[in-house]
């Protein structure tokens, strides 16, 4: 397993880039969320822990990053920090405040797009915004700017007078996540955020994503996108079954996978003589057939795949196609779980009897 890195707030933004407190005597970056041993159980007809003794800690400004399949237990930790749900156990803190005791002043400080949308659709863009600010009582001498500001974040004035039934999916998704953010909350909590939108769409949303930050908003983002994961978040929390799996920086993730590389050679006719001769190679360590291709792991792939393709030759075998890559975030979850992301559901996760 890769090993939970807490201490490392990441590097991708400027306040994470100053020594912690070993180094300089000044104090590390804050934290903004902590978790400790959060567990929560469901029980019906059978007890599902939904989430299994889970403890990390959120640095101020940071985005943060819950990834894992559906079931996993991300939408469920979400539920507990932002006060939808009572964990069966454990403690959590938001800012300085316990969840379970103080779920209101939690409520002032946070933000919440959720993964089904709420807008009103017979509404306008405007006035879902509007009507949103009322609800938090926000100054009405300040309301109006606030609205402007945040549909030109959206790219939406023009749109402002359109009825929520009438934007595109891109569109309501953006306007949700300004919505969360009218209040000018600490912390933002995205739940799936672009779920179910085309590419254009989610490239739109991670720009508008990564503008709320520089504010130094502190996101949580729960996502089953890979791309999406490394594209935005600092650090990255790996949940399967409900348990806390990894968590670090995604090119910290990356480093710790032991195979190195990742090299495909296509092929038109195997020789399966050529496979144990790939495997003696000591800077490979794992070799396997799929779809027409040879997938081989290999430490410094770029030194060893010169040597590789001519054990191709020397066993006759015409190769079609040839790539070499660096492992991504899928690999690194499939090297922890020993199954890709989309291949768990909530039957992964954990069922124990008498459980109460």
């Amino acid at each position: 397993m890769v090993p939970a890195d807490q201490n490392n707030p990441g590097n991708r933004h400027s306040h994470h880039d100053s020594p912690g407190a070993g180094e300089t005597g000044e104090p590390g970056p804050e934290k903004i969320i902590r978790i400790e041993h959060v567990s929560k159980v469901f029980s019906t007809n059978q007890t599902i822990i939904a989430v299994d003794d889970v403890s990390f800690e959120v640095y101020t400004g940071e985005i943060f990053g819950l990834l894992g399949p559906n079931g996993a237990g991300k939408s469920t930790l979400i539920r507990i920090l932002t006060t939808l749900m009572k964990p069966t156990s454990g403690t959590a803190f938001v800012d300085s405040h316990e969840v379970t005791k103080e779920p209101e002043k939690v409520r002032s400080i946070i933000g919440v797009c959720p993964q089904n949308s709420t807008l009103d659709l017979e509404l306008t863009a405007y006035d879902n915004l509007d009507f949103y600010g009322r609800l938090y009582d926000i100054d009405e001498k300040t309301l109006d700017a606030r609205i402007w500001e945040l549909l030109d974040m959206a790219g939406l004035r023009g749109r402002a007078d359109a009825k929520a039934g009438t934007l595109s999916g891109g569109m309501r998704r953006k306007l949700e996540i300004v919505r969360a953010f009218l209040h000018h909350p600490l912390i933002l909590f995205l739940d799936e955020p672009t779920i179910g939108l085309d590419p254009e769409s989610r490239r739109e949303v991670w720009k508008q994503i990564s503008m709320l930050n520089t504010e130094q908003t502190t996101i949580i983002l729960t996502t089953h996108y890979m791309d999406e994961a490394e594209k935005l978040c600092d650090r990255l929390a790996f949940m399967d079954g409900g348990r806390l799996i990894s968590l670090d920086t995604p090119d910290n993730l990356k480093r710790a996978m032991p195979r190195g590389d990742l090299i495909e050679i296509g092929y038109e006719t195997l020789n399966d003589d050529v496979l144990p001769a790939i495997r003696a190679h000591p800077q490979v360590s794992a070799v396997e057939v799929q779809d027409r291709k040879v997938l081989i792991s290999a430490h410094q792939g770029s030194s060893i795949l010169p040597v590789i393709l001519d054990d191709f030759e020397q066993f006759s075998i015409s190769v079609t196609t040839v790539s070499i890559r660096s492992p991504s975030l899928e690999d690194v979850f499939i090297y922890l779980t020993g199954k890709k992301l989309d291949q768990a559901d909530a039957t992964s996760q954990k069922k124990r009897p008498g459980v109460r």
